[in-house]
């Protein structure tokens, strides 16, 4: 019976703890998502989505809040990321509340078109990882980058 009851409350834990998994993605959602240590009040922007582009749905997602560890920033710091393509599975990954729908959206269109460029020349991609590990690997690069 204890072994069941435990059984219980971890189930219950691990599922309070999971991402939220919206029925639909939508542009003009913002949402909480598992952010880094220290970055909680950051929120993601559903910015623009483009379906047929590639194989698969890509959505272009700005974030505020940050403390990005940047050496071309004043002070060092970022604290949004003007724009980042990722997948469905990304988003699934990582949101947690959706806050808002049919909200005003930052302007993403100069990071987009930056993109779009590229990626029709097979230079750029999107991400598939959760959001939190995105926003670590950008850290990461501009840290290696000195």
């Amino acid at each position: 019976m204890m072994k069941k009851a435990v059984l219980a409350i971890t189930l219950l834990l691990s599922l309070a703890a999971a991402p939220a998994v919206a029925a639909t993605f939508e542009e003009g959602q913002i949402w909480r998502y598992q952010t880094r240590p220290g970055e909680e009040a950051s929120r993601l922007f559903i910015a623009r989505i483009d379906r047929g582009v590639g194989t698969q749905t890509i959505y272009h997602i700005y974030l505020d809040g940050l403390k990005l560890k940047n050496p071309l920033y004043e002070g060092g710091v970022q604290d949004h990321l003007p724009h980042a393509p990722v997948t469905r599975q990304s988003l699934e990954a990582s949101v947690t509340e959706l806050l808002e729908e049919n909200a005003t959206m930052p302007d993403i269109a100069e990071g987009y078109a930056t993109w779009l460029l590229a990626f029709e020349k097979g230079q750029a991609g999107f991400f598939t990882l959760p959001v939190n590990q995105i926003v670590q690997h950008i850290e990461d690069a501009f840290a290696q980058a000195k």
